[in-house]
């Protein structure tokens, strides 16, 4: 019951915050029944006049409730299925700043990290230079004698874990999952979107975000990955400085993609720069399957020999060997306008049920891709277009693909940086290159040749784990005839204490919720 008000009490004040900036104006309520459309308009009277316009609304609010909420918008900027497009673009312009935390808090942190004295870990430790919802950089210098042999001190960046923000997440996204749960229980539509799955998989990349021994990791192999490219490339990572709440990087002295003025003065070829960050996204994504899913232009540098650095390896994406051929096959598809072919490739993938039909499916990409080759270049928005691709699958019951959608807002942001350096870029002509190289390596000879070593292999390790799966199969049978051979049988005495379980729990919750639309009533006829 106590932990229950305590949630209440927190959405309370969030209904309370998007009232005042005015984001259930954003919710159409002709469709609504009448109880939902009366709280709407009683919260509607506490909106402050200043509020801002149109779905900037909802990321004003977002950042006015704090750290967990500015990673929640930046997480819904990821399902544009549930919260809509409009709503879903506005919150990639959310920004994740927040005021730095006290040098000495920053410096306890480091000693209690490492348990030896700051000078013993770094040379200098300046002020931080940047501070987000989570943590804070600082710039500092660091002995490496015995590695570099052209000096004693080496520039590096220090991220450092914001104090006490682990049990103020944690206290969040508990009211997350309590008002998810009670969102499921009262609506089948909420069933259908699944909100506590959602917030899981929140929680889950908020919990990897705190520990940046796995941002280090996955720094470290991206930079494996890239070690061969020409013009991209990872700062290298400091595991002897490197901790749960500390990460240590190489400092980069480069011009960030944010500062145009800077990057027109030193002569670079913006447009050129443009494809190279949409190539490497590309690349990334296909060749790897491992892809940057933050690449803001805040994230991006150009160092002094004209290469793309990406900094800041919180939010990554993955994508497995089906899921890369998917992205190939449908971008192949559109290039070449083979809407068949695209069309299989969803069904080969299991994405879409086998009661449709391959044809009918062609039929509504083609709605979507010969327009296309009726437009200027620079009319084309490959993101947009895979968004529509998204929702002309809702109609044929595909499922949602997390992995997908994050692929699918992660193009969205690399496509506007790289229309900021030349409006009328030619997605298709820059995706091209890489996408034709992964087609010629992955299906072409080489590629049919490799797969059928790979599934020679698996077959024969099938065969091994045959006799091993038997026994375990037979294992199993035998205890579920145990457990079931008399029937499985609740006493009276616990589907009582069940039963009045629930009902304590619905009656607290309605309760609840009848007080916070109380509340809320009587705070607009205060103000009127």
């Amino acid at each position: 019951m106590i932990s229950s008000l305590s949630h209440l009490t927190r959405l309370a004040r969030t209904g309370y915050v998007f009232a005042r900036e005015g984001v259930f104006s954003l919710i159409d309520t002709r469709a609504l029944p009448l109880p939902e459309r009366t709280f709407i308009t009683l919260a509607r009277l506490l909106e402050r006049p200043s509020a801002k316009d149109g779905s900037g609304r909802l990321a004003a609010a977002l950042t006015k409730l704090g750290p967990t909420y500015v990673k929640l918008g930046q997480f819904m900027a990821t399902r544009p299925d549930v919260v809509g497009t409009d709503i879903a673009l506005s919150l990639e312009s959310l920004q994740d700043r927040m005021p730095p935390f006290p040098q000495d808090q920053a410096e306890a942190v480091i000693v209690a990290a490492f348990d030896r004295p700051l000078n013993q870990t770094y040379v200098s430790l300046g002020p931080a230079v940047a501070a987000a919802s989570i943590a804070q950089v600082h710039k500092a210098e660091i002995n490496l004698a015995e590695i570099d042999v052209d000096g004693e001190r080496k520039t590096v960046a220090v991220k450092v874990l914001r104090p006490g923000i682990e049990r103020r997440l944690n206290a969040d996204l508990a009211a997350f999952f309590f008002a998810a749960r009670t969102a499921e229980k009262m609506s089948s539509e909420a069933q259908r979107l699944r909100p506590v799955e959602a917030v899981a998989t929140l929680a889950r990349s908020v919990k990897i975000e705190m520990d940046f021994r796995l941002e280090a990791a996955a720094a470290s192999e991206m930079a494996e990955n890239t070690k061969d490219d020409g013009d991209f490339r990872v700062p290298t990572v400091y595991w002897d400085r490197t901790a749960r709440d500390v990460l240590t990087l190489e400092w980069i002295d480069g011009t960030p993609l944010n500062d145009r003025a800077a990057l027109e003065a030193r002569g670079l070829d913006l447009p050129a720069l443009g494809r190279n960050v949409i190539q490497s996204f590309l690349r990334h994504a296909l060749r790897d399957g491992f892809f940057h899913a933050d690449m803001h232009p805040g994230n991006l540098f150009v160092d002094a020999d004209g290469k793309l650095v990406a900094v800041d390896f919180g939010i990554m994406g993955r994508l497995g060997p089906k899921e890369r051929r998917f992205l190939a096959e449908i971008l192949y598809g559109f290039i070449t306008r083979d809407y068949m072919r695209t069309a299989q490739v969803h069904f080969d993938a299991g994405y879409v049920p086998r009661h449709h039909r391959v044809e009918d499916f062609a039929q509504a990409i083609r709605a979507i891709g010969e327009p296309i080759h009726n437009r200027t270049a620079e009319d084309i928005s490959m993101a947009k277009l895979l968004m529509l691709l998204f929702e002309v699958t809702g109609l044929f019951d595909m499922r949602t693909r997390p992995e997908l959608l994050l692929l699918q807002k992660t193009m969205v942001v690399v496509e506007g940086v790289a229309r900021t350096f030349d409006p009328k870029l030619d997605m298709w002509a820059t995706a091209d290159p890489v996408v034709r190289e992964w087609i010629a390596r992955h299906l072409g000879p080489i590629g049919k040749i490799e797969g059928a070593v790979d599934g020679a292999g698996e077959i024969g390790r099938f065969l091994g784990q045959v006799p091993s799966l038997l026994n375990r199969a037979g294992t199993i049978l035998d205890q579920i005839d145990d457990i079931t051979r008399d029937g499985l049988v609740l006493s009276p005495q616990s589907v009582e204490a069940i039963g009045h379980a629930e009902q304590r729990r619905n009656r607290w919750t309605t309760a609840a919720l009848w007080m916070i639309a109380l509340m809320l009533g009587w705070i607009a006829w205060l103000l009127v």
